[in-house]
């Protein structure tokens, strides 16, 4: 028999209510500690939805501390060069809510941030963002309305970050994912070639 959940209170009367740390430990503004995350993380993903409730998530990534802190309760993620789908920038314009989840590798505790996004195209500080002599042409400014610290659960449970649960080559390389599943019509070989030595060093171009 299949059981749905259709309200808050059968949702609380099955998982149970949260402790008063977990309820308390939001904050609106930045710490010194989430500073020094930010500085230290390469890695966040960010959350978004259309103003008819579709989501996205990307993934954003750059050098430790990409993630610009602007002030208090402000920070900044540069764009940098894409797909050009822009699902989730085109999500920050008809609704602003975001959610981001940044990571540092290794650390199995996440720090979440949310709250409410514009899309700048440029600002004085889009200078500081140069990397490898890339200038962002956007950035995600996010003005802060939740910030805690996650806890380390599911990092332990799924054993992310031990490598000798990992098995990369446990599905087809991406060269052969893309012809069996997007790109039928393009040749192996070109597709080998598009995502072979050059594409890392062409990640900013």
């Amino acid at each position: 028999m299949t059981v749905e959940i259709t309200s808050h209170e059968e949702l609380r009367e099955l998982l149970g209510a949260p402790t008063a740390r977990a309820v308390n430990k939001e904050r609106r503004r930045l710490h010194e500690r989430d500073r020094e995350w930010l500085a230290a993380s390469p890695f966040c993903l960010l959350a978004t939805a259309g103003a008819d409730g579709s989501c996205d998530v990307s993934p954003k990534g750059d050098p430790a501390g990409f993630a610009m802190v602007l002030d208090d309760t402000t920070i900044a993620l540069p764009e940098r060069p894409g797909n050009r789908r822009a699902d989730g920038y085109r999500n920050i314009l008809d609704n602003p809510h975001v959610g981001l989840l940044f990571l540092i590798p290794g650390r199995t505790d996440t720090l979440r941030i949310n709250g409410r996004a514009r899309l700048l195209s440029d600002a004085p500080w889009f200078d500081d963002m140069v990397v490898k002599g890339h200038r962002p042409v956007l950035a995600v400014v996010v003005e802060i309305e939740q910030i805690f610290y996650h806890c380390a659960k599911a990092f332990l449970r799924s054993a992310l970050w031990q490598p000798d649960t990992w098995q990369p080559d446990l599905l087809p390389s991406r060269p052969r994912l893309i012809k069996e599943v997007e790109a039928p019509a393009v040749s192996l070989e070109d597709l080998e070639r598009h995502y072979g030595p050059e594409y890392a060093k062409n990640i900013y171009t």
